[in-house]
């Protein structure tokens, strides 16, 4: 069975940094154990923004500059940059390196979700895709959501104890709504 695990937005800015939460703080080793024992492939997923970020409508919405590309705030973290240091696939030719191995790649996404990973999640047939990171209420249900649209017949699964959000309330909110939409939580 071909798995994916999607490493949402694990980034400096949003876990340590100026958009940073305790909660997001307490999921990172979870992840890093999860990831290092998966036996799938592994995609993660990076906020990218650029200069002008508050000229935009997500600007003007959310005034905080974060994830600026280049910065150590849009660094994935420290203790899981060394995941993505193993990339084992070759965008530009959209094939694996080693066959027999793990495929490890990164999608830079400048919205909250990434139609290009719902694409690439269909073009490879995946059969379950697992989501984990942050935030649950933004970029997880909008990654999950994408990926269920993409790829209806798919199984779509969030793991809950290794996501965060703003407050846990709307963790929980994002995680029932995602449910509603045929998504699983585990």
């Amino acid at each position: 069975m071909k798995k994916l695990l999607v490493v949402v937005d694990m980034q400096n800015d949003f876990v340590t940094g100026c958009l940073g939460t305790k909660e997001a703080q307490e999921i990172v080793n979870d992840i890093k154990d999860y990831a290092e024992s998966f036996d799938g492939d592994i995609a993660f997923t990076k906020d990218t923004h650029f200069d002008g970020y508050l000229d935009t409508q997500e600007g003007k919405k959310l005034p905080v500059v974060h994830c600026i590309s280049g910065t150590e705030g849009w660094e994935i973290v420290p203790e899981l940059v060394a995941l993505t240091k193993t990339v084992n696939f070759n965008m530009d030719t959209q094939t694996k390196v080693n066959p027999d191995e793990r495929a490890v790649m990164t999608f830079e996404k400048v919205t909250f979700g990434s139609v290009e990973l719902g694409e690439f999640i269909k073009r490879y047939g995946y059969e379950e895709v697992y989501l984990c990171g942050v935030c649950t209420g933004i970029c997880v249900i909008s990654n999950a959501m994408l990926a269920k649209a993409f790829n209806p017949e798919t199984t779509i699964r969030v793991l809950s104890k290794l996501c965060a959000c703003v407050t846990p309330q709307s963790h929980v909110t994002a995680l029932e709504a995602m449910k509603t939409c045929q998504i699983e939580v585990a």
